[in-house]
């Protein structure tokens, strides 16, 4: 009797080429739809998992910069990656600014402004971003009060009394330096000038630093500083401060008398530096960008270090933060208006 032999189906393996086909098409099906943070990171792990960016919108040497280095560092160390510094001077930091809001919202850029930005709006009406709907508000960094400093030979007063005795006696002999039309330095100077009936000619740099040069130079006489900036010249010799626009004296300046001390009670104006997002950045980036940032500020390395620049680290984040910069818009403008200040 014949049998039959007996099959066996086995089935027939794909070729690779077809194999390799499939997991990339499934590959790229499990990419639409990911976040920017997936994208950004892909298989090399949690943020960050690669150098950060954060702009800075003036030159090295002002007080942005000042603040945003040693922060930088702090970050670096504790969060094992590098936090890069790109300096985006021009326009009063309106330049750095737009740059920055179209930055991608991948995590990986960040920008640092200042009071500067709340100012911006109100001094130049063509902005090609938006402070308060463009980024997400991170953390205030630091503030410190603005510094009435003084080239010692340009000025050789030892006072704000005898500067503004200096100054009604001769209008318009002495000039001031500022980082920029429309900064916190320029409408300081016109708010100086407007509460004391005084004139002073304003000059206006591409940023603090270039500004502080060129008055430690003697090119400029004066400015009206962000402390932070002007603090290791004041302690070095290089220049005068005069007095603090504040109502009390600053960490780490207590040999420097306040405004009010110095007879111009009503001049109070501070410089405060602080920490955005591109709109769009994932929200648990940024929630773990401002853990970073309350831990690096409030470590022992950073407070010695803000209290050597006379600041102070105020408890502000995330939307209370926005909330502040939205108030100082409008403050600003008040002060813009009342002063008549102008682009020069």
């Amino acid at each position: 009797m014949r049998t039959h032999p007996t099959w066996t189906f086995r089935p027939r393996r794909a070729p690779r080429r077809a194999l390799a086909t499939f997991a990339a098409a499934a590959g790229i099906a499990g990419l639409i739809g990911a976040s920017p943070l997936a994208l950004a990171q892909g298989s090399q792990g949690a943020w960050p998992s690669k150098p950060v960016t954060i702009v800075v919108p003036f030159p090295a040497g002002g007080g942005t910069d000042a603040f945003a280095r040693p922060l930088t560092a702090v970050l670096s160390k504790n969060l094992g990656r590098q936090f890069l510094i790109d300096n985006k001077g021009g326009a009063g930091g309106t330049v750095g600014a737009g740059v920055a809001a179209k930055a991608a919202p991948d995590g990986y850029t960040f920008f640092m402004g200042a009071v500067h930005h709340a100012i911006a709006p109100s001094m130049y009406p063509k902005l090609d971003y938006n402070i308060e709907t463009d980024f997400i508000p991170v953390g205030l960094v630091a503030s410190v009060p603005q510094v009435i400093v003084v080239n010692p030979k340009n000025v050789p007063v030892t006072d704000l009394k005898g500067l503004l005795d200096f100054v009604r006696k001769n209008p318009g002999k002495l000039n001031y330096g500022s980082a920029g039309n429309g900064t916190s330095h320029h409408l300081a100077g016109e708010l100086f000038k407007l509460q004391t009936k005084t004139f002073i000619t304003h000059i206006p740099y591409r940023g603090a630093g270039p500004a502080l040069q060129d008055l430690i130079a003697g090119q400029v006489d004066m400015m009206f500083d962000g402390l932070g900036s002007s603090a290791a010249h004041i302690k070095g010799g290089r220049i005068k401060a005069l007095a603090t626009a504040s109502e009390k004296r600053a960490p780490g300046f207590a040999d420097v008398p306040t405004s009010i001390e110095a007879g111009v009670p009503t001049y109070q104006v501070a410089t405060w530096y602080g920490l955005w997002a591109p709109k769009g950045t994932p929200k648990d980036v940024t929630d773990k960008m401002q853990a970073e940032l309350t831990k690096a500020l409030t470590s022992d390395e950073l407070v010695k270090t803000w209290n050597g620049l006379g600041a102070e680290t105020p408890n502000l984040y995330g939307d209370a933060y926005g909330k502040f910069v939205s108030s100082e818009v409008k403050r600003w403008a008040e002060v813009v208006k009342g002063s008549g200040a102008k682009l020069d």
